[in-house]
């Protein structure tokens, strides 16, 4: 008997799962391939690799690709762009994804859908041309973007700050646009679902937590290190990285002579100029597992300022048994317990001071690492996610 069938809207590929963006992207494909037949409709960057080639073999139906035009990536081009972004009052992401209507409508064209999941609010834009095709529409918010751009503009600095206090009002516009006409949305979690009613209320919202696959608990010896983890070209890592350099790496260089911060992730060009100059910080650039990186480690930080959604960097350090220390901004959304799996911290001062009573006492470290990774257990799977969004129905058939 043939199956129903499903898009997946995306505007990148979701493999290699590397990255909160792309393991979440990845949890809900793969829910979906258990269930249906699914067309894929991806975006590629001018030169970027064939994104079908990196979907596991026979999962996607058909993988259908809109390239994207060629954006100059010098000076006098971005100020251009980016003015003209200004001006217009719409977001980077929202506008460069823009624009291939046509070539969207003609993949629709003859399809019909009982489920389409449109990944970002990035492609929102894009319902009139796929719910003709589809009995339901689904909206991922891997965040919310007016709250991610009105946090950034508290944080970051003349004109970045007036940059982000512009785009959050004209995202928060289209949210109101956007959100009502879609069958349900996705948030990360109850904070964020709330958020979403308080926008649009008349829009039903299911819960779809940031998880990860199953993986084994990694069994290695610990290195002299603190690490951060994450895309650190994404501009709230980018803050979270000079933030800690700034008020509270001093203190804990100056308390622990031999002591290390290590940053794990993509672009470490975002933060060269923040941390340069410092040999006792290590850049591991791109990784392939975050979490055995993660495992090395003896305190995880997270010095999160701004950013919407929740951050996976703590659900992988869950996963590799790390004890974290986390503003309260950063483990906004997740399961966390002061004390239990985690050590919140906002002060400078009092982060410092929780990342050194960790590295003072391993028992206190290991037990907060151990729960930690039972919260991960038994919350932070993709399986456990998979359970509450069948249970939503807003999936099925």
């Amino acid at each position: 008997m043939s199956r129903p069938s499903a898009l997946f809207f995306t505007p990148e590929a979701p493999y290699p799962a590397v990255g909160g963006g792309a393991l979440r992207a990845a949890s809900l494909f793969e829910y979906l391939a258990q269930i249906y037949d699914v067309d894929v409709i991806v975006f590629r960057e001018p030169g970027a690799p064939d994104p079908a080639a990196a979907f596991p073999p026979g999962m996607p139906r058909a993988v259908n690709v809109v390239d994207l035009p060629a954006n100059s990536r010098s000076l006098p081009a971005k100020i251009v762009r980016n003015g003209s972004r200004l001006l217009r009052g719409v977001p980077p992401l929202l506008d460069r994804f823009s624009g291939q209507e046509a070539a969207v409508a003609g993949f629709m064209r003859g399809k019909s859908y009982e489920t389409a999941i449109v990944e970002h609010f990035w492609l929102a834009p894009y319902l009139p041309a796929i719910a003709p095709a589809a009995r339901r529409t689904l909206l991922d918010m891997v965040d919310v973007e007016s709250v991610l751009h009105e946090r950034c503009g508290r944080v970051e600095r003349w004109p970045a700050a007036m940059a982000h206090r512009l785009f959050h009002s004209g995202c928060r516009d289209l949210e109101r646009e956007w959100f009502p006409r879609y069958s349900a949305l996705l948030a990360t979690s109850e904070d964020d679902s709330r958020t979403i009613r308080e926008i649009s209320p008349r829009t039903r919202v299911v819960v779809y937590p940031n998880t990860i696959p199953w993986v084994e608990r990694p069994s290695l010896p610990e290195e002299n290190v603190i690490a951060f983890s994450g895309n650190l070209e994404y501009h709230p890592n980018i803050s979270a990285v000079r933030h800690f350099r700034s008020a509270i790496w001093p203190t804990l260089r100056e308390r622990w002579p031999d002591l290390k911060w290590r940053l794990i992730g993509k672009n470490p060009h975002g933060v060269a100029r923040h941390v340069a100059g410092d040999r006792r910080i290590e850049c591991s650039g791109p990784v392939t597992d975050a979490i055995t990186e993660l495992a090395r480690a003896r305190v995880v930080v997270v010095p999160v300022l701004s950013g919407s959604g929740t951050r996976l960097k703590i659900v992988e350090a869950w996963a590799a048994g790390r004890a974290v220390v986390s503003t309260r901004l950063g483990a906004e959304g997740l399961p966390a317990c002061d004390g239990g799996n985690i050590v919140l911290a906002d002060g400078s001062r009092e982060f410092a001071d929780a990342v050194s009573a960790l590295l003072e006492s391993p028992e206190r470290g290991k037990a907060i690492g151990d729960a930690g990774r039972r919260t991960y257990e038994a919350e932070g799977t993709w399986k456990s996610a998979w359970t509450k969004l069948k249970a939503s129905g807003v999936c099925e058939r």
